[in-house]
């Protein structure tokens, strides 16, 4: 977006000499105070001529220039706020936190909520995957994952706080007198900036070819592509921490400054000597890399070796391993944080990053040689990011689990993978193609988790060629960043139109969660359907609760209630009936039994979630439930099968739970609030929107965002009773489990069973185990028995077969027709039959609905040259079909079951034909 020249036209550049140029590379205009400049200062337009060479006047590390950073600004008047996490739990749009302004979208950018602060500052991790291909290649200008530090000034029409001038000043104030960076160093450069949902125009502040900061003024919410001014103005600094910290130290590449000896530890298991002078001078030129294609990333190859006067084949051999160790330090780090807030692979939303990101690692430690020093690569990485984010340390154990479990699956599905990519280079082959389409490598990762360097490996040794997008994971990952907005059934579509002149429905339900019948005023009454009342204790479905029943009663009559539904403010009652009129008294009463189920079940559900997370790990989150009046399920993030020891002791948990009697309160609170008081673990069931969240309180064990109905006590729940637990998708399991009245009812219909099997046995629940047990082993014994007697009756059917055995050339024949037995039975059969007599080829024909045919050829038979497979197709074809196999054993068959005699009547003319042509 192209932006007036007085934008950026502020007091500070007047005053400091600062000249608007524009760059003759890429065309960017930037600020400067060097008024013959030709380019922006940033990279490709100019080389880092930061690196042996730091501008600043002291060396710092991550840490260290993340407090410098902190301090200056809390100096100056803003509250240091804690990091929020890096999945973004609390957004339904997106999974990922991308930037530290994320943090404060939509709530605070949209005025629903006040800032925890204001101005404030954070210290923000972050992820982005969008440039992930380039993490390694650009030296350090691409991380997947950087810490962002974000000042942020929020402006209200009534209260300003500060704008573009003063924010370019702290940034030249911290940069300059407490860096120590020269001045006449520092290029502004004006940019447009999109995120998140917000966007407005932006200065990036470059020094010596290196961009460090991004200042973004905020006047925009961004809607189906369109820019709708706020009236909150928002100041949106991004601090690369990470580049900060290159600048300062002048490394030979911003993974030195960032990971130290980690690095050179990755760098020690891979067997890498590097020459730290050619990295650095390659470094130097690193603003070139950029990785779209593979002849983008083979062309700044060259461009680079040349600048560096060596072969760019010499270049490459020599960096690739060193930008795979550079990636493999990058990565691991993005996984140590998303595992340890509970990130399960899988492959769904921020599960499928997270499965991306951990074959990405696999395949550069592939490359590197290095697979087995994974859990090594994370320990170092806890140590050196542990004091500062203590979750690290706290989740390690269960952050190698998860990564022991998703090596397994990795290796399982090579295993796997690698005959399907050589049945595709068959077929591909035998379509006359000789390369593997862009589209199916990245269908091959999308559903069987291939990396494309395995397809190629294994495609081009079966002779297809592979050629693999640079760019591919970041193509992959682009597709799953953000979540697919709501989808809004045909009814709240209906519904929404016709709320515009209705008021708010107040709601009873909340004031008491136990009022069975009310009194209430007829507000809307259309469609012969819809019932709107002004007030109402009648649930509408949400939160995976169902919705509540009942009857309204009035004067003329009653209906009833059959759904209910929350549309905005207003809740729409769907009755069967005739309607009340508008403005008439009713009287409601809901279906007390299936409401008190449907509570016991929704807190159930809280008590379960609490307790599989102390059995499972932190990472075990709710990924989706459904409270019903008979049965529930919960789904919960867990990375295996659950075992029937851990289902037991869920289920003890959750009884003591409900022994224990525990309070359970409900409240609203201002979100602010309540994510200051219980943290992100409130958005359990998902983002809540609204200024105001309800959040529901087990005694001290779960706490989330909830607007479902509860008991008021764990106790009235009574009996949790597990029914089973199912894996509806890698990385998701289902438990299916009743509460209340329906738990007893299934424990009485499991002990009935018990009971009639035990009397079908003939013995006593009590004694049933080991009764099954006797019969299991007599049932083993007789089976045994039964196939030495098949085997004994085939070998005699074999022998009277060979004794009507027709001669055909030098060979034997039998031919026969069956109409009963199993198709098990006949292979068995003709398998004996050409063994008692190697020189025989035998065919049997099974007539039933259809014909099947098999075909055995002995040893003999196979060096006079039969071919049973063959031999099976073309006698398929007169019953109107296919056939073959092996040239020892073939089979077909056809629907044409009254050819099954010319199928006898052929064999032997094809068996002579086959001898003659010998």
């Amino acid at each position: 977006m192209s932006m007036h020249e007085d934008e950026f036209d502020v007091p500070f550049f007047r005053e400091n000499d600062f000249v608007r140029r524009r760059c003759q590379i890429c065309g960017s205009y930037f600020w400067t105070q060097d008024h013959e400049s030709v380019n922006c200062g940033d990279a490709p337009c100019q080389d880092y001529t930061f690196i042996g060479s730091s501008p600043v006047n002291k060396s710092y590390s991550v840490a260290e220039i993340r407090r410098k950073f902190l301090e200056f600004f809390e100096k100056n008047g803003h509250a240091i706020i804690e990091p929020y996490p890096v999945i973004a739990r609390w957004r339904d749009d997106v999974f990922l936190v991308g930037a530290s302004i994320f943090d404060f979208q939509p709530y605070v950018t949209d005025g629903i909520l006040p800032p925890p602060a204001n101005p404030l500052v954070v210290s923000q991790p972050c992820l982005r995957f969008t440039d992930i291909d380039n993490v390694g290649p650009t030296a350090g200008r691409h991380l997947s994952i950087f810490e962002m530090g974000g000042a942020h000034a929020f402006n209200y029409p009534d209260k300003s706080i500060y704008w573009k001038d003063q924010t370019i000043r702290y940034h030249h104030e911290l940069l300059t007198k407490d860096l120590g960076v020269k001045s006449e160093l520092v290029n502004y450069k004006e940019h447009f900036w999109s995120g998140g949902g917000n966007a407005g125009p932006d200065v990036e502040a470059c020094v010596n070819g290196l961009e460090i900061s991004t200042l973004v003024f905020m006047v925009y919410k961004t809607v189906e592509d369109q820019l709708i001014e706020m009236p909150i103005k928002t100041v949106d600094t991004g601090y690369g921490m990470e580049r900060w910290a290159w600048l300062s130290q002048g490394s030979p590449s911003g993974f030195h400054a960032i990971y130290g000896q980690v690095l050179d530890r990755i760098m020690g298991y891979a067997g890498i000597s590097i020459d730290r002078k050619l990295i650095a001078e390659s470094t130097r030129f690193s603003g070139k890399m950029s990785v779209e294609t593979l002849d983008d990333k083979l062309a700044a190859r060259r461009k680079v070796a040349e600048l560096l006067g060596m072969d760019w084949k010499e270049l490459d051999k020599l960096l690739t391993p060193i930008e795979s160790a550079y990636a493999v330090a990058d990565h691991t780090k993005s996984l140590a944080f998303m595992l340890a807030e509970g990130v399960v692979p899988s492959n769904v939303r921020e599960g499928y990053l997270n499965r991306l990101l951990i074959r990405r690692t696999y395949r550069m430690l592939r490359l590197l040689g290095i697979e087995d020093r994974l859990p090594d690569i994370f320990d170092l990485q806890i140590s050196l990011w542990g004091e500062d984010f203590p979750n690290l340390k706290h989740m390690r154990s269960e952050i190698l689990e998860a990564l022991e479990v998703e090596g397994k699956k990795y290796r399982r599905t090579l295993e796997r993978g690698s005959e399907l990519v050589k049945r595709m280079a068959i077929d591909l082959k035998s379509e006359g193609k000789k390369q593997i389409p862009q589209d199916t490598l990245v269908q091959l990762y999308d559903s069987h988790g291939l990396v494309p360097d395995i397809v190629k490996e294994i495609g081009e040794r079966e002779g297809i060629e592979v050629k693999i997008p640079s760019n591919f994971f970041g193509m992959v990952a682009k597709r799953h960043l953000s979540a697919a907005p709501p989808q809004e059934s045909s009814l709240i579509k209906e519904l929404k139109e016709k709320i515009s002149d209705l008021p708010a429905t107040r709601i009873l339900y909340y004031e008491d969660t136990y009022m069975k019948e009310f009194e209430a005023k007829v507000i809307a009454s259309f469609d012969g359907k819809y019932v709107v009342l002004d007030q109402t204790c009648f649930y509408s479905e949400g939160g995976g609760q169902m919705a509540d029943r009942g009857t309204l009663r009035f004067e003329s009559g009653s209906v009833n209630v059959v759904d209910v539904q929350k549309v905005g403010n207003v809740i729409f009652h769907i009755v069967e009936g005739e309607l009340p009129n508008v403005g008439e008294a009713v009287k409601g009463k809901i279906d007390w039994d299936r409401r008190i189920s449907l509570m016991r079940h929704h807190t159930a559900t809280h008590i379960l979630i609490g307790a599989a997370r102390r059995v499972l790990g932190e990472h075990a989150w709710q990924s989706g439930a459904q409270k019903d009046v008979d049965r529930s399920r919960l789904d919960i993030s867990h990375y295996q099968h659950l075992s029937e020891d851990e289902i037991d002791e869920i289920e003890k948990l959750a009884f003591e739970v409900v022994a224990k009697n525990m309070p359970v309160e409900t409240m609203w609170m201002p979100r602010e609030k309540a994510e200051r008081a219980y943290g992100f673990r409130l958005y359990q069931g998902g983002a809540v929107p609204g200024r105001e969240i309800r959040v529901v309180k087990v005694g001290d064990w779960d706490v989330e965002a909830c607007g479902g109905t509860h008991c008021k006590q764990t106790g009235e729940v009574g009996l949790i009773k597990i029914l089973r637990a199912e894996r509806i998708q890698d990385g998701v399991e289902r438990l299916i489990f009743v509460a209340g009245v329906p738990a007893l009812k299934a424990i009485q219909d499991q002990e009935a069973l018990l009971i009639r099997t035990a009397q079908i046995l003939k013995t006593t629940p009590d004694k049933m185990e080991k009764v099954a047990s006797d019969l299991v082993s007599e049932k083993q014994i007789l089976a045994k028995q039964l196939e030495e007697f098949r085997a004994e009756a085939t070998t005699r059917e074999a022998q009277i077969l060979q004794m009507g055995s027709r001669k055909v050339g030098r060979l034997k024949l039998v031919a026969s027709k069956r109409t009963s037995g199993t198709e098990d039975d006949l292979i068995m059969l003709s398998s004996k039959v050409v063994e008692a007599e190697p020189s025989t080829v035998c065919v049997l024909v099974l007539v039933k609905e259809t014909a099947r045919i098999f075909v055995a050829a002995g040893k003999q038979a196979l060096r006079a040259g039969i071919n049973a497979g063959e031999l099976a197709k073309e006698l398929a074809e007169i019953v109107g079909g296919g056939g073959g196999g092996k040239p020892y054993f073939g089979q077909g068959g056809g629907t044409d079951v009254k050819k099954a005699d010319e199928v006898l009547a052929a064999t032997k003319r094809l068996l002579a034909k086959k001898q003659r042509s010998r």
